[in-house]
């Protein structure tokens, strides 16, 4: 038996409804679901805090940029938030990275103190991961050797894998951007003197170019970076921040040949103190030019003017609107991006 035209519209108006109903159903149970990942979160941290212990926030395992645009600003948020005292934190990082944490904790414990460099990037890539969404076997080694420099083991843990936790919230699209607005500081920074000042030039451009799915390594990008390297050598001298090392995270500098006006430099650094040199060397610079990500993201801090570079904005869509919001708020150095492939005819050298 067929069905009249007047009778399928009839049923049509009775499931519009219950289609309506079972959507908004669903997109509450969705919504409870997210914000009880938030909450979940937030209480873990409000309960690590409530015992009234000393805090290690760390170990910090991860990349650079991760470090300098998110975990740090979360950290200040999280230090103010809660009204934690200076003297109840201990910060936990690598490669001569203390004064990235000097105004957040009284400590500071240094990885590779207690660990070889190359032990760290072997047990580091044994995690399989570079995100630290968990505590792994090298986190637990790392604060074995911390509760040795305390001379106890009577702290808890600000794990990144909090912060992980909670931001992917906003990764993944399922928050927007006053979620990150609420939970991240950024302040200015200085810079300690790890090196001689009498070794760089008087007035210099700092500039760090690593390979990054946003800065593919290729033949014809290493020929726009280095005709790049030339022309600001023409009007400044270039300290260039290639280390030679991949330890943290999956990133290797481009390296370009020095001489003239172009300088590196890799010969004043140690795994140890390489993080602590570069951030000296941009400190002093009269501007930075580099890949979208890492060391951009502390350039600014640093009152030092950035040009941060790509030509796959793919992987920067949820970090750059952070980066730059953050940076014209904090009104320190001036942050701008560039998109290579707007660039017509880019010379290559």
């Amino acid at each position: 038996m067929s069905r009249t035209p007047a009778l399928l519209e009839v049923l049509r108006g009775v499931r519009r409804p219950m289609r309506r109903r079972n959507r908004e159903r669903k997109r509450l149970a969705e919504q409870a679901e997210i914000n009880e990942s938030e909450w979940q979160v937030e209480r873990e941290i409000e309960d690590l805090v409530a015992r009234g212990r000393t805090l290690v926030v760390g170990p910090w395992l991860s990349e650079v940029g991760f470090e300098t645009l998110y975990w740090i600003p979360f950290l200040h948020w999280l230090k103010g938030a809660f009204r934690l005292d200076s003297d109840r934190l201990v910060a936990v990082s690598r490669g001569g990275v203390a004064g990235w944490y000097a105004d957040l904790a009284a400590r500071y414990v240094e990885i590779w103190d207690g660990m070889d460099p190359a032990e760290f990037a072997r047990r580091n890539a044994e995690r399989g991961v570079t995100k630290q969404y968990e505590p792994s076997a090298l986190d637990a080694a790392i604060l074995e050797t911390v509760a040795g420099r305390l001379g106890t083991r009577d702290f808890d843990v600000i794990h990144p894998g909090l912060m992980y936790r909670l931001f992917a919230l906003y990764w993944s699209g399922k928050r927007a951007m006053g979620f990150m607005d609420a939970r991240l500081r950024f302040t200015r920074m200085t810079a300690p003197a790890v090196i001689d000042p009498a070794l760089l030039p008087a007035q210099y451009i700092a500039v760090k170019f690593y390979a990054a799915r946003s800065l593919p390594d290729t033949p014809e990008m290493r020929g726009h970076l280095r005709a790049m390297i030339a022309a600001l050598s023409a009007r400044l001298p270039v300290v260039l921040l290639d280390t030679g090392l991949v330890l943290e995270d999956d990133h290797a500098d481009y390296a370009f040949a020095a001489g003239g006006r172009v300088v590196t430099a890799q010969p004043w650094m140690t795994p140890a103190t390489n993080l602590g040199v570069q951030t000296q060397i941009i400190a002093g610079a009269s501007a930075f030019v580099g890949t979208c990500g890492s060391l951009a993201w502390l350039a600014p801090r640093l009152g030092v003017d950035t040009s941060a570079l790509f030509v796959d904005p793919k992987w920067l869509h949820a970090h750059l609107p952070v980066a730059m919001r953050a940076f014209h708020k904090l009104g320190a150095g001036r942050f701008a991006v560039a998109d290579l492939r707007a660039v017509p005819n880019l010379p290559s050298a």
